[in-house]
């Protein structure tokens, strides 16, 4: 089933277990969850935690997510369990601050940015990146679905974040890879060589030196890989430090059984193999930046060129929780930008920005339209606009972007939400409800297939949904 090269390399490398490795990647992959406690207090039943991740979840099976609402309002992330470990590195090297700002380079489809969007905490500036077009889209998608208003989303070659002279306090590589940790996935095998190994490892050492001159002195470095060759990993950190003034840090593993440290030559990096922890394969170094750097000194104080009108500033600021010295108005939209005007006058200048942060309103015709953007975000005010509670056909009807009746709803503009989480807006005109679903995001699966029996189920679900769930 595997490469005989890659066989044989692992039989080689002394911390691996090869036949328990090959044994594992020959079963199923787990399937896990992590919840967004900002939006969402429950946690699944008939699951188990994952050590590492407080708000992580083992699931029994793989269920339809697209069919589950909840996914759709962001109140979790069906996120592989070993990659939930960077919380843990997050809190044991990173001291978080108000302003911290935060890179993550190669960040969709978006589990690690939304993790790390909990993390850095309201007043916390996260760059989430993808230089692929349609994956930066799905990125923003993911972020947007979060909700916690703190990121933007970049589309970016890695040598365009050269500018940024010591601008991050952090920086997430998790780069691409030859993928022998994803070995369960008949795809990833079938890509396979040593050949391709080694492009991955040139293609990596670019990167980080690359990305290196943006990150501040003494800030942190995470990188990942989801694959297990040491020319990849480790050999690429030792490189690293050879090129440039860092150390290696060491991350406290002992309450967590299973994960596998690897010192090479006084490099630490942490191995996830499968056989050994519940997950897929991956490989996490940290290195802390002890050289001088320059900070940037391309910056101005000046505004952003267009500025908002009166009352569009008293709408957006009516509408939500956000201060009014992080708005900005690009173009005829109001948007709510993660930092000061400093920040999104660099930013906005050298960087492909496919968001400058959570979209407020957009003005047409005197009129001020809410967003989607405003929906997903934890930062609308409560009872600003009237809400209808769905049942769920009828939220996915919703979400496939289908016609709902106007029922007793209010004139105007009205919340949609189920369970009492929000999914977006509609605009009851009189005689039907126009659904703002965005057009893109819709589901395309047939919602009115059957309640699956494995779905999650939460603790504090309906009693009706999970009795029929546990009768099926």
């Amino acid at each position: 089933m595997f490469p005989e090269r890659f066989i044989n390399r692992i039989q080689q490398q002394r911390y691996i277990d090869a036949e328990s490795l090959l044994k594992a990647l020959e079963a199923e992959s787990p399937v896990s969850v992590r919840v967004n406690r900002s939006k969402w207090t429950g946690s699944p039943l008939r699951s188990t935690p994952v050590p590492w991740c407080s708000d992580g979840f083992y699931l029994g099976k793989r269920p339809k997510f697209t069919l589950d609402p909840l996914l759709h309002a962001g109140c979790y992330y069906p996120q592989e369990a070993s990659g939930m470990f960077l919380g843990q590195v997050f809190k044991q090297v990173v001291q978080v601050h108000d302003g911290i700002r935060v890179l993550d380079l190669c960040g969709a489809p978006g589990g690690k940015a939304t993790h790390l969007s909990s993390l850095i905490g309201a007043q916390g500036m996260l760059v989430a990146n993808e230089v692929i077009r349609q994956r930066a889209y799905v990125l923003n998608e993911n972020i947007t679905k979060w909700g916690l208003s703190n990121a933007i989303v970049t589309q970016n070659d890695p040598s365009d974040f050269g500018f940024l002279h010591g601008f991050f306090d952090l920086i997430l590589v998790d780069a691409p890879c030859s993928g022998e940790g994803m070995f369960r996935d008949e795809v990833a095998v079938n890509e396979w060589s040593v050949e391709n190994g080694a492009l991955c490892s040139e293609r990596q050492r670019r990167i980080l030196m690359d990305v290196w001159p943006s990150l501040r002195e003494n800030g942190i470095l995470v990188y990942i890989t989801c694959t297990f060759n040491p020319g990849e990993n480790e050999e690429n950190i030792k490189w690293l430090i050879s090129k440039q003034e860092a150390e290696s840090v060491s991350i406290d593993i002992s309450d967590y059984n299973g994960i596998t440290e690897i010192d090479h030559d006084g490099i630490l990096g942490y191995g996830f193999y499968p056989g050994k922890i519940k997950g897929e394969g991956l490989f996490i170094s940290v290195l802390r930046k002890t050289g001088r750097q320059n900070i940037i000194s391309e910056r101005n104080k000046k505004g952003s060129d267009n500025k908002l009108t009166r009352e569009e500033r008293s709408v957006a600021l009516d509408w939500t929780l956000f201060k009014e010295e992080n708005l900005i108005k690009p173009g005829d939209t109001v948007f709510y930008f993660p930092g000061n005007n400093e920040d999104y006058n660099l930013l906005s200048k050298r960087l492909k920005m496919v968001s400058p942060g959570t979209r407020i309103l957009t003005t047409k015709q005197n009129k001020h339209l809410p967003s989607h953007e405003l929906a997903m975000s934890v930062s609308l005010k409560k009872n600003v606009f009237p809400s209808i509670d769905l049942d769920l056909p009828d939220s996915l009807s919703y979400l496939h972007r289908e016609s709902i009746g106007p029922g007793n709803s209010e004139k105007g503009w009205n919340l949609i939400s189920y369970w009492g989480v929000l999914l977006g807006f509609v605009n009851n005109i009189g005689n039907r409800l126009n659904n703002y679903y965005p057009v893109e995001w819709r589901i395309r699966m047939d919602p009115s297939s059957k309640v699956d029996k494995d779905a999650i189920v939460w603790d504090n679900s309906d009693l009706n949904l999970l009795n029929d769930l546990i009768d099926l």
